[in-house]
């Protein structure tokens, strides 16, 4: 008699156990769960995103203050000397608002959209 009602007592409590898991697995797949889901996943790599960019930022800065002070172009400049401009990579402004600056090199690479 107590071998039957502990197979029965345990029988139910494994029936409301799985009950429970397969409703909460529902519940978790539904449309707006899903949703949700994904925004905070968007979110949260967005963040991580931003972060690895501010870490790029500030290491590129410190390197090229590094570079900057080992190849000598901090040193104080003469002031009877003429100032050295940079030129720009990119051409000017285009002149229709709808097309595109390019970078000015040639590529072999078929692949290309031309």
């Amino acid at each position: 008699m107590f071998r039957r009602t502990f197979w029965f007592t345990a029988g139910a409590a494994a029936g409301v156990w799985a009950t429970t898991k397969v409703n909460r697995k529902i519940k978790q797949l539904t449309p707006e769960s899903l949703a949700a889901q994904a925004a905070d996943k968007a979110i949260e790599t967005g963040h991580k995103l931003k972060d690895f960019a501010l870490d790029v930022r500030d290491n590129m800065v410190r390197r090229e203050a590094e570079l900057g002070g080992a190849l000598g172009l901090e040193a104080p400049v003469d002031p009877d000397l003429p100032v050295q401009r940079h030129h720009a990579v990119e051409a000017a402004e285009p002149a229709h608002p709808h097309t595109y600056r390019k970078l000015p090199y040639n590529s072999n690479n078929r692949n290309e959209d031309h």
